[in-house]
């Protein structure tokens, strides 16, 4: 089976990190693909892209620079992107600091091939430990699991349990189909950042697609180098906490509003509870204005986002 593929990046001041990926993509084995790379940050992000990025691979394959009008977060920039690749019959949406192996195009083609409308792959942490073969959202607790986080490296992934289990592809890796846009439609732009693809594929899921997963589809993904995530509770950034705690709220709200009483108590006393005993204080009371915000269905994009906000 041959795709015409669009590759989707959405960059906020991190070219750098786009340059490596893209450099990561031009070592793959699948040659028919172009880039789309969507600029979130405005005029210097886009200046700093255009330094660095080619306009053609060496394999010939074109790469094209968008500027968003304005930063209305990652699954706008997604949607915006997707737009200026109209011709593709599927889109490969890669986080800005992830750097996928060679093959791993060809595998996510070939597992879409085989009956599937979305399809994932192992990502991994620089180190080679597991950050994800998967997701796995629990609506009544509010809470995103990574299938096999943690594992060691060389951890062989089960791809017939996978598929049994996920019911979200990881956003830094997701392969999905002409057919899956067309059916499902676009990514929410309500939740600006964070939980817009578990919330596209449970749309989806409901929809009738079906997701796959490649297991040679492998992508290293170095973890929140613009976002402000971190695997340590006391680093993270306050602002992705209140974030991910509010969409979680919204995402609720939305897939599975009879649930939302239990579990949003959940996810309160998770996130106390958690970031409490990291002695993360400041991150508990953003966590806890962002649970609150999204109880109250506040979405879309925050103040300090705004064009001229501080």
């Amino acid at each position: 089976m041959s795709l015409h593929v669009a590759v989707v990046i959405v960059g906020y001041n991190g070219a750098e990190d786009i340059s490596r990926c893209v450099a990561a993509l031009e070592e793959s084995t699948y040659r028919d693909f172009e880039i789309v790379i969507c600029e979130n940050s405005g005029d210097a992000g886009f200046a700093a892209l255009q330094s660095v990025i080619p306009e053609v691979l060496s394999g010939g394959q074109s790469v094209k620079l968008v500027k968003a009008p304005s930063n209305g977060g990652y699954a706008s920039g997604i949607n915006i992107a997707m737009s200026h690749s109209k011709d593709a019959e599927a889109w490969w949406i890669l986080n800005p600091d992830t750097e996928p192996s060679p093959g791993a195009m060809a595998a996510l083609v070939e597992r879409m091939a085989q009956g599937y409308d979305a399809v994932g792959g192992p990502l991994l942490f620089p180190s080679g430990e597991i950050q994800s073969f998967g997701g796995v959202w629990l609506a009544w607790r509010a809470k995103a699991v990574a299938i096999g986080h943690g594992g060691p490296a060389g951890t062989k992934p089960n791809s017939v349990s996978i598929e049994q289990t996920q019911n979200f592809l990881m956003g830094a890796s997701m392969f999905v189909s002409r057919k899956f846009v067309d059916v499902t439609g676009p990514t929410a732009e309500y939740f600006f950042l964070y939980c817009e693809e578990v919330e596209w594929c449970l749309r989806g899921i409901s929809h009738g697609m079906r997701l796959g997963f490649a297991p040679d589809a492998v992508v290293i993904h170095h973890q929140g180098t613009s976002t402000g995530y971190t695997r340590s509770l006391g680093t993270r950034s306050c602002r992705s906490v209140l974030l991910d705690e509010r969409n979680k709220m919204l995402l609720t709200w939305d897939r599975y509003p009879a649930r939302l009483p239990v579990a949003a108590l959940m996810a309160l006393y998770r996130l106390v509870g958690r970031y409490g005993r990291a002695g993360a204080f400041a991150q508990v009371a953003y966590g806890v204005a962002g649970w609150f915000l999204g109880l109250c269905g506040r979405s879309g994009i925050p103040r300090w986002a705004q064009k001229g906000s501080g």
